[in-house]
């Protein structure tokens, strides 16, 4: 799927969850390299519902006979049922309960979604059991699998608004206490990778957008509704969650002991300034920027996501394209701002 072959604009959320899930030909050739079954931990979450489908969907699409597991707590009752529908194993699991823990399936591949970021400010201890005590039940249960562990751009440091961005040679600076339990995740599957010799990819991801959450749409949304917005971090990632979902599946052929960390965002970076400008033209009215662009910025740098795994799918243009469409139509909102403002690393 080419960006010249996308459609101009998303129709409704039916189409938006089509496109999410929709594997690439690399994705399809990927399922077909497969000797096990995958398992998404966390699979209730934005991101999880639309991941699992696109991996059965790639190993329908190659003919590989693979169980595709999905699991959470699942607070929603519909998300199981519909993944269940689609060809899923829906599985249950308080994950912060040992003892369901152990009595998951067990699978070759396992995609790791689960933690916690929202709300982190308020129950710290809380974002800190599920960011470091599950992965140690996890590990175990798990050892010797190939583990894909989501992690986030956060647990590396801010760089210039000029910069390329930061990179996987760069080391973990994270800023409060939300990035720092990501950095413990991160840190405990290091632990049992290089005890047990499980194989990992370290998934540093910054700033997934699916026209219902992220960065483009809270600037969008903003703008729209005449709220401020807050400039002061410049520049920031973006990436069209489709294209997230294909590059955390394939990269499962990169997991290694010790575990590889791998930079995941778009090549691009906005600019809020002339991303909410672009956004008020668009819909009419003036934009509200507050505050100066500050000396620091969360950015990545993916150049070795893309020499490994390809460029993404969904240009920059495009999703700003879609996003302004979404928002200025009246799109639905899952409520969840980024905070991409926050330079404390309160959330």
């Amino acid at each position: 799927m080419s960006d010249a072959s996308l459609p101009r604009a998303i129709e409704d959320e039916a189409h938006l969850e089509e496109l999410l899930a929709r594997p690439s030909a690399a994705d399809v050739a990927f399922a077909r390299t497969l000797s096990d079954d995958v398992l998404v931990l966390g699979a209730g979450g934005k991101m999880g519902p639309s991941l699992a489908r696109r991996v059965r969907r790639a190993c329908d699409a190659a003919g590989a006979s693979r169980r595709i597991l999905a699991v959470s707590r699942f607070s929603e009752p519909e998300v199981p049922a519909a993944l269940e529908k689609d060809g899923i194993e829906a599985v249950r699991c308080d994950l912060l309960d040992p003892g369901q823990v152990a009595r998951l399936p067990r699978a070759g591949h396992v995609l790791y979604m689960a933690g916690r970021k929202f709300g982190s400010s308020d129950r710290p201890d809380l974002t800190w059991a599920h960011n470091t005590i599950v992965p140690v039940y996890v590990a175990r249960r798990f050892e010797g699998a190939r583990i894909v562990v989501f992690s986030t751009g956060n647990v590396l440091p801010m760089v210039p608004p000029s910069s390329a961005g930061a990179t996987e040679a760069d080391e973990p600076d994270p800023v409060g206490e939300y990035a720092q339990s990501c950095l413990g995740r991160e840190r405990v599957f290091e632990h049992f990778s290089r005890e047990q010799g499980t194989a990992c990819v370290l998934f540093r991801l910054f700033y997934a957008v699916d026209l219902r959450y992220g960065t483009l749409v809270d600037i969008a949304r903003q703008v729209r509704d005449g709220e401020p917005v807050d400039v002061r971090v410049g520049r920031v990632n973006a990436i069209w969650q489709g294209d997230a979902n294909s590059y955390a599946w394939r990269a499962l052929s990169l997991c290694a002991s010790p575990p590889r960390p791998l930079v995941v965002t778009g090549p691009e970076v906005v600019s809020l300034r002339e991303v909410a400008e672009r956004f008020a033209t668009r819909f009419g009215r003036a934009a509200r920027l507050e505050g100066a662009e500050g000396p620091f910025a969360l950015l990545g740098n993916p150049a070795e996501c893309v020499s490994l795994l390809g460029a993404p799918e969904v240009t920059l243009e495009r999703l700003i394209e879609w996003t302004a469409d979404w928002v200025e139509r009246g799109g639905r909102s899952l409520g969840k701002p980024t905070k991409f403002e926050r330079v404390d690393g309160r959330f």
